[in-house]
C-alpha cells in the first residue's frame, strides 16, 4: 500500500506576504477565472429540505484528524511547492490502512487547508469554488488522493470559506458594475460608512467611486448572505464537493455571514443559515460532517446550535487555551473545569479538540520547545472528550510564531537536503532546528515526541471510551494530579498525569459520587501498573484511595477498569 515517489524537477517559487487567515467560499456560477462571467443567476431553492436525523455519534467521534496546510506539507513536482501527489505519498505515515499496525499515526481524518484557486499563498481568498489550485495539481489528482485515503480509512474535510471571497473573484469584478446582476452578492456603498468592523478596524474600501465591506482586508470582500443568490452559489458549491467525495467541510469565519444593524458577528441571521445549511448537505449525503471555526467564549459558540443543530462541531478555543496553560503552569483543576463548562454546553461531546492551528503559535514555541509540557499537552486533550485535532509538524514539534506564514513552514521529513520536503528549495525556508527536529530521526528515537503521538493516537483508536466516555475528574491531594474516568458502555478508563515537574508523594484520589460501583481489577494500558484493584461504595464514591508513594514529574498513566 505504499505509493511510490515521483521524480521531482527545479523551480524556485516566492512566497506572497499575507497574514489573515479566515476561508473563502464560492460556487459554480461563474466557473473559474478561465470562463466570463454568466449572465444568468441561479435560481434560489423553492422549498427547503426536510431535516435529516442523525446518530448524536458518528465517525468523527472515533477518529483523530491530522490538519494539513498543502503548500507545506510534500513536494512531488520539484517546485518547491507542496501538492496533492505529495501527500499521497506520505499517506502511509498518517494511517498505512492496517489498524493493527502501531508504526504510523493512527489519523483517521484529514483537514485540508484552502485548496482552491486563490491569488494568495494561503488559499483563504478563493476565486472559483468548484476546482483546485494549480498549484496543488488537478482535479484528477484530488480525486486519486480521496481514493487513496478512503482506502486507508482516512475521511477528507476540505476548508470552505462562506463568509468572502477574493477581490479577484468573478463575481467581485463584476459587482463593481452598479448595473450588474452580481451587484448585490456584496455589500456596496455610495458614501464610505466609515463604520469600523467586527474588532475596531477599517471594514470599507473604495473601489470606482463607490465602497465595499470587507473587514478581513481589502481582497477579501464579504459576501452579502441578504442576497439569496449567494445562498444558492454556496449551496452548489456543497453539492460539488460532496458529489465528488469530500466527507466534510471546515468552516472559517463563521460568525461572520450576516450583518443585521450594528451587529456584525454572532447574528440570529447567521446562526439559523447553518441550520438550514445542515439542513441541505445531510439530503445530499448523511454522512456529512461539518466543524466550525467560530473564535469566541464557548457559550457564544453554544448559540450556533439553539434552536436546532448547526454544524456537526465547533473548534474549542477556549478549552484549547485553558489546556495549553494548565500545563504551561500546572493546574489540573483548570483543564478539568474546562471540560465541564465545555461539556455543560455541549453534552453529546460534538464539539472538536486542538492545541493550536495555522493561526497560533506553536505549542513548541509556546512551551520554549521544552519536551515534558509539549507531551502532557498532547496526553490531556487525546485522553479527553470531543474530536482531536492535531496540526502538522505539531506531532514532531515544529516550532513557529507570528506572522502567519512562519506557522506554516514546509514539513520536517528527515535530516537530509530540503529535509526531504522537496528536491529543490521550498516555497519558504525551514524552522529552525529542522536538522534535528524532523520525523525520520524521532522514528528512531523511542522516547521522542513523534513516537509519543503514535502511541497515544493508537491507544485512543482501541479504546471507545476514550473516544465517546463520559468525563468523570476526581479531587487528589496532590494538586498537581491530573484524574478523570472515562466511561463508555461496560468500558471503564482511569487517566492520570502528574503535570508538574516534581515528585509528588503519597497522592491520593477521591470521588464524592459517579456511576462505578463494587471492585475493579486493574489492567495496564500506559505507563506503571501502579496498583491491581480498586473499589468504589455502593453510590459510587472513592475516598483518599492511595494512588502511589511517589509519581514522578510528567507521569502519565492509562489503565482498563474490569469488573
Amino acid at each position: 500500500m505504499k505509493s511510490s515517489k515521483h521524480a521531482f524537477l527545479a523551480v524556485i517559487l516566492i512566497s506572497l506576504v499575507l497574514a489573515a487567515c479566515q476561508p473563502i467560499v464560492q460556487t459554480p456560477l461563474p466557473t473559474a477565472t478561465t470562463q466570463p462571467i454568466e449572465t444568468t443567476e441561479p435560481e434560489p431553492t423553492a422549498v427547503p429540505p426536510e431535516p435529516v436525523e442523525e446518530d448524536p455519534m458518528s465517525w468523527w467521534n472515533e477518529v483523530v484528524f491530522y490538519e494539513i496546510f498543502v503548500r507545506s506539507f510534500k513536494d512531488s513536482d520539484g517546485d518547491g511547492i507542496g501538492d496533492f501527489q505529495g501527500i499521497i505519498s506520505q499517506l502511509d505515515y498518517l494511517n498505512d490502512g492496517y489498524p493493527n499496525t502501531t508504526d504510523d499515526l493512527g489519523i483517521g481524518g484529514i483537514w485540508l487547508m484552502p485548496i482552491m484557486p486563490s491569488p494568495s499563498y494561503h488559499g483563504y481568498d478563493v476565486t472559483n469554488y468548484q476546482t483546485v489550485n494549480p498549484d496543488y495539481g488537478t482535479l484528477a489528482d484530488f480525486k486519486q488522493l480521496l481514493e487513496e485515503c478512503h482506502v486507508r480509512g482516512i475521511r477528507v474535510v476540505i476548508d470552505f470559506v462562506v463568509n468572502h471571497t477574493s477581490s479577484e473573484h468573478p463575481w467581485f469584478l463584476s459587482s463593481q458594475d452598479p448595473t450588474s446582476g452580481f451587484r448585490n452578492w456584496y455589500v456596496w456603498e455610495e458614501q464610505n460608512p466609515r463604520k469600523p468592523g467586527p474588532w475596531g478596524q477599517n471594514a470599507w474600501y473604495e473601489a470606482g467611486g463607490y465602497y465595499y465591506y470587507a473587514p478581513f482586508w481589502s481582497g477579501m470582500p464579504d459576501l452579502n448572505f441578504h442576497e439569496p443568490m449567494v445562498t444558492k452559489a454556496m449551496y452548489n458549491a456543497t453539492e460539488f464537493w460532496l458529489d465528488l467525495g469530500v466527507d466534510g467541510f471546515r468552516v472559517d469565519a463563521a460568525r461572520y455571514l450576516f450583518e443585521e444593524g450594528v451587529s456584525q458577528q454572532d447574528t440570529k441571521s447567521s446562526i439559523a443559515w447553518f441550520q438550514d445549511w445542515r439542513d441541505f448537505y445531510l439530503q445530499i449525503n448523511p454522512d456529512t460532517y461539518t466543524v466550525g471555526e467560530v473564535w469566541t467564549d464557548t457559550q457564544i459558540i453554544a448559540k450556533y446550535n439553539q434552536p436546532t443543530r448547526g454544524m456537526q462541531q465547533y473548534f474549542m478555543f477556549d478549552l484549547a487555551a485553558d489546556i495549553l496553560g494548565g500545563i504551561y503552569s500546572p493546574d489540573p483543576s483548570r483543564i478539568m473545569k474546562s471540560y465541564l463548562d465545555t461539556l455543560e454546553y455541549f453534552p453529546d461531546q460534538q464539539f472538536a479538540t486542538f492545541l493550536t492551528n495555522h493561526d497560533q503559535q506553536r505549542v513548541a514555541s509556546y512551551y520554549g520547545g521544552r519536551l515534558q509540557p509539549q507531551k502532557l499537552a498532547a496526553f490531556v486533550y487525546l485522553t479527553g472528550p470531543g474530536t482531536p485535532y492535531i496540526y502538522y509538524g505539531e506531532e514532531i514539534g515544529m516550532i513557529g510564531g507570528k506572522p502567519d506564514e512562519l506557522i506554516r513552514k514546509p514539513m520536517q521529513w528527515s535530516p537530509q537536503a530540503n529535509a526531504s520536503f522537496s528536491d529543490e528549495e521550498p516555497w519558504q525556508e525551514f524552522a529552525k532546528g529542522w536538522e534535528d527536529t524532523n520525523v525520520e530521526i524521532q522514528n528512531n528515537d523511542p522516547e521522542s515526541l513523534l513516537n509519543w503521538y503514535k502511541a497515544l493516537v493508537n491507544t485512543r483508536n482501541q479504546l471507545p471510551a476514550l473516544q465517546k466516555g463520559s468525563y468523570l475528574p476526581f479531587t487528589s491531594s496532590c494538586r498537581r494530579l491530573y484524574a478523570v474516568a472515562r466511561i463508555f458502555e461496560e468500558q471503564v478508563v482511569l487517566v492520570m498525569a502528574n503535570l508538574g515537574v516534581q515528585t509528588m508523594e503519597d497522592c491520593t484520589i477521591s470521588i464524592e459520587e459517579s456511576p462505578l460501583a463494587g471492585d475493579y481489577q486493574v489492567e495496564n494500558v500506559w505507563g506503571d501498573l501502579l496498583f491491581e484493584q480498586i473499589s468504589f461504595t455502593e453510590t459510587g464514591a472513592l475516598t483518599d484511595f492511595m494512588v502511589a508513594p511517589v509519581l514522578e514529574g510528567g507521569q502519565t498513566m492509562i489503565f482498563i477498569l474490569n469488573k
